[in-house]
């Protein structure tokens, strides 16, 4: 099993933390088997009807386990999918508002059920697949070799960040008043957007240790006077509900409100098939963005099949107060939302050339090559976007 890539590693929050709390709880998840197959689609109508220019099955690649934040490609599927434990893959009627759209969709786990690889290199790797989950940065490190092109954002902002306990911290209030401490930062090893804060001198290198596992260990054991990374759509969930040797609540900045504007996790297609699918993108990206706002409305049913997916996936414990807290958090911190104007899933193309500037020297630095002249038409598109789409 490969290693996680670097601008990766903070992603992946659900899997030791959680496990741990799994542990610590005496708890454990009920696994699943396959279910009955999913009845073939009836053909969809108007601009929902995508079996004239879409792939008969729409193969998205997951950037990890089934949770909440994914939503917006849960909730494209039907309520009897065919889900297929071992293969760690679900496929079912696409559908939008209720409706058939006439074609199937087939998710498929990431993280561990690819050896951690990530969605967009899987991409390359299987051709079957026609969308990823790629956050901006991860795009970036692609650029050169394996190119791909973000069509939707369902997260306006990324929900990193770094946290704290106030009582122990009681003078923090963001991560700049961390940085001008020596308390320790714990985060994977790697992180890219660590590589900003250091470097823009929010924290110091000398503060920040790279050897976080995912684990809770360390905070409980340094009583929570060591700050740490983390979703704040999980983590503040974790402490305060269901880990019994802390049960309290911890404070925490977004990494976004730092000057690190990556669209996490955004919907992309491969950049030397954009061409090839774009008749489908068109009705298929509104299809998305409707989705999101659909799921944050009413996500009760979504998260009962995510659980489900967690359960015969064999993988990270996830309960259904956890999955609603995530939902909540997504609205409550605008993580879900329509940016600076009324479109949610839409991309703002400065923003995007700000984390150029921003990522681009990291990567020059570690070596790592990057698109000679990357621009930031390079890595979204709003073409397929539907402007009257927006969360009210």
């Amino acid at each position: 099993m490969s290693t996680l890539p670097a601008s990766q590693r903070p992603l992946r929050r659900a899997g030791a933390a959680t496990a741990l709390v799994a542990m610590l709880l005496a708890g454990g998840c009920q696994s699943g088997g396959d279910t009955p197959a999913a009845p073939a689609p009836s053909a969809g109508s108007g601009s929902i009807d995508l079996a004239a220019v879409c792939p008969a099955t729409v193969v998205v690649q997951a950037a990890w386990t089934p949770e909440a934040e994914h939503g917006a490609l849960y909730g494209l599927l039907g309520p009897t999918p065919t889900i297929d434990a071992g293969a760690k893959k679900v496929t079912g009627p696409l559908m939008s508002g209720g409706q058939s759209t006439g074609v199937n969709i087939e998710i498929r786990a990431g993280g561990p059920a690819i050896g951690f690889q990530n969605a967009g290199a899987q991409m390359y790797a299987d051709p079957s697949i026609m969308l990823g989950q790629v956050a901006t940065d991860d795009a970036i490190g692609l650029s050169a070799k394996q190119p791909v092109v973000a069509v939707v954002a369902p997260f306006d902002i990324a929900p990193y960040m770094i946290m704290w306990d106030p009582a122990a911290n009681p003078n923090f209030n963001s991560i700049v008043d961390i940085g001008k401490t020596d308390t320790k930062v714990l985060f994977f090893n790697g992180a890219t957007y660590m590589d900003y804060l250091t470097g823009s001198g929010i924290l110091r290198r000398g503060q920040v240790d790279g050897a976080y596992d995912g684990s809770p260990t360390r905070f409980l054991s340094e009583k929570g006077k060591i700050a740490q990374q983390g979703f704040a759509t999980n983590e503040p969930f974790i402490y305060e509900k269901a880990l019994p040797q802390w049960k309290k609540p911890v404070k925490f900045q977004l990494i976004h409100d730092t000057g690190y504007p990556i669209y996490p996790e955004a919907v992309v297609v491969r950049a030397d098939k954009k061409a090839e699918h774009a008749a489908c993108l068109k009705r298929l990206v509104p299809i998305i963005q409707r989705s999101q706002v659909e799921y944050v409305k009413n996500f009760a049913a979504t998260n009962d099949l995510i659980i489900k997916l967690n359960d015969a996936y064999k993988g990270f414990p996830y309960s259904k107060e956890q999955a609603a807290y995530s939902v909540e958090q997504q609205l409550k911190l605008k993580i879900v939302g329509n940016g600076g104007n009324a479109t949610l899933g839409d991309f703002d193309v400065d923003r995007v050339k700000q984390v150029i500037g921003i990522v681009g020297p990291i990567y020059a630095g570690q070596r790592k090559e990057v698109k000679a002249g990357l621009t930031a038409q390079d890595l979204v598109t709003n073409e397929f976007i539907d402007p009257a789409i927006g969360l009210s």
